[in-house]
């Protein structure tokens, strides 16, 4: 297991390259995930996609319960 965790310097992007897969980086620091299909995208591929991004919102939702609403210039940054 590998533990990456959030702070100032931790970010998501899109990637979206119209003649290459998209790519989705997650940035920690010095660190970076890219994450990308092999080439064409498959049904697995859109499922890991979904489970991806499901388990983001429920995150999301957790830090919220947890923590309150960030203010929207905070949550933009």
């Amino acid at each position: 297991m590998i533990r990456l965790t959030t702070g100032q310097a931790a970010r998501t992007l899109r990637h979206p390259y119209s003649l290459h897969p998209p790519v989705l980086a997650l940035d920690f620091g010095a660190t970076s995930v890219l994450i990308t299909t092999a080439g064409s995208a498959t049904v697995d591929d859109l499922k890991f996609a979904r489970q991806l991004a499901r388990e983001a919102a429920h995150f999301v939702l957790t830090l919220e319960r947890r923590f309150g609403q960030a203010d929207d210039q905070r949550a933009a940054a």
